[in-house]
């Protein structure tokens, strides 16, 4: 395999950009190597700058649920192209957007478009506390939601909740503000309610976590957050950047029967385009400028480009047999992990919702939250991954992250993909 530009490319790129990368994870540091430079992609098939080719399943982390340049939604981006890029003025796409995500989505009247899942989940923290007159927020252990500084802490297990930062430049005031919890565990939850109820404005999860690898929430846990939520005065925050509209039109919060408070969107909204929303009842949303004085302003939010590709996006997940289709190829797949890798005797685990799964490699019984995940083995997935795309198959390039199916793969690329994992595991030996 030919990787000659994609080296001297990435050589050249972190002489002018951190590490070379924009984001962290596009690094390959957690798998080792000199990351893929993308040329182009069409359906599922993406071809880097050497002109190798691989069946993907990065998805640009999730958005391109159809794709790579769709042919129902290339036209109409360039479409709206022509008429201009931007404007900083209200334009119809946005409302239409709009009211397409209110239909989809029973607990959102109104919602707010921003350009990123970041900044979402920042205004929806910022939001939650303007609502509850409270400051404290409870996030997960292992949960991400962007890189907002009240985000990037971690737990100090000196005392249940405590937080400290976990990236320099936040400071220590600032994470004070956060409490930690372990996923899944409820108790814990209860147990910060018991203890500063009064001072929390809302709990933000991953209804299903998809950044410490794709773990589902156990039975009763979301609707545990709901009640003690309610019963303390408090918000349930939902961030279904990744979720929404991916394992079910109407997001896990259909797909669960648990209604937040208020949701965060993103991805697949903007169909690969940036873009990010968040939404709540009229109630809550009327305390947001220009309504009320909660701030929050962005020059390129609800640009008409992103919006047109939103919208062609979620028109076809409104077609016939969609998501089934897309849970039958999620289905086939992870089982074929399971199977290839008990060909060698090496014990795995497929946390799977719908399109989105992880490969664990690791000998537990079951990965549910941050503490089972973090001890998987790693350094196997990495050997995996490399072995994978010399059989023409892309993977998240990272043990802790989710691989996501699209529309755009056949029942003869799950095939092709099926027999790449046998190939891949053997290599392994």
């Amino acid at each position: 395999m030919n990787r000659s530009r994609s080296d001297k490319l990435f050589d050249m790129a972190k002489n002018y950009i951190p590490g070379g990368v924009n984001s962290p994870v596009r690094s390959w540091k957690a798998v080792g190597g000199v990351p893929l430079f993308i040329k182009s992609g069409k359906g599922s098939i993406v071809w880097d700058v050497d002109d190798n080719q691989y069946i993907d399943f990065v998805g640009s982390w999730g958005p391109l649920i159809h794709g790579h340049a769709h042919p129902a939604i290339l036209p109409r981006i360039h479409e709206a192209i022509t008429r201009g890029t931007g404007f900083g003025a209200p334009t119809e796409v946005e409302t239409k957007l709009a009211e397409k995500i209110v239909k989809a989505i029973p607990s959102i009247e109104m919602v707010r478009f921003v350009n990123s899942g970041t900044e979402a989940t920042m205004s929806a923290i910022r939001l939650a506390r303007a609502y509850t007159g409270k400051d404290k927020v409870i996030k997960f252990s292992g949960g991400y939601h962007g890189h907002g500084d009240g985000f990037l802490v971690k737990s100090n297990s000196s005392m249940l909740g405590d937080s400290i930062p976990d990236s320099t430049g936040i400071p220590i005031s600032f994470a004070k503000e956060t409490l930690i919890a372990e996923y899944n565990d409820l108790s814990m939850v209860e147990g910060l309610f018991q203890s500063q109820g009064r001072s929390i404005a809302c709990v933000i999860v991953e209804p299903v976590a998809g950044n410490m690898g794709v773990i589902p929430p156990d039975k009763g846990f979301l609707q545990g957050l709901r009640k003690l939520t309610l019963d303390n005065d408090s918000l349930l925050v939902f961030d279904e950047v990744i979720t929404g509209f991916r394992v079910a039109y109407g997001g896990a919060q259909s797909f669960y029967g648990v209604k937040p408070d208020i949701t965060c969107l993103g991805k697949i909204i903007g169909g690969g385009l940036p873009v990010g929303c968040y939404g709540a009842s009229k109630d809550i949303m009327r305390l947001v400028s220009p309504l009320g004085q909660v701030y929050q302003a962005g020059t390129l939010s609800g640009n008409p480009v992103a919006m047109t590709a939103g919208i062609a996006t979620l028109e076809l997940l409104q077609e016939p047999g969609v998501y089934q289709q897309l849970e039958l190829n999620g289905s086939k797949l992870s089982q074929v992990f399971v199977d290839a890798f008990s060909k060698i005797e090496k014990n795995v685990l497929v946390n799977r919702v719908g399109s989105m799964m992880t490969l664990f490699i690791t000998d537990q019984e079951f990965v549910k939250d941050w503490t089972t995940a973090r001890r998987c083995d790693t350094s196997a997935y990495g050997a995996f991954f490399h072995s994978m795309l010399k059989f023409g198959v892309y993977m998240p390039p990272a043990p802790l992250e989710a691989l996501f199916v699209s529309t755009t793969h056949s029942d003869e690329q799950i095939d092709q993909v099926s027999e790449a994992i046998y190939m891949a595991v053997e290599a392994l030996r």
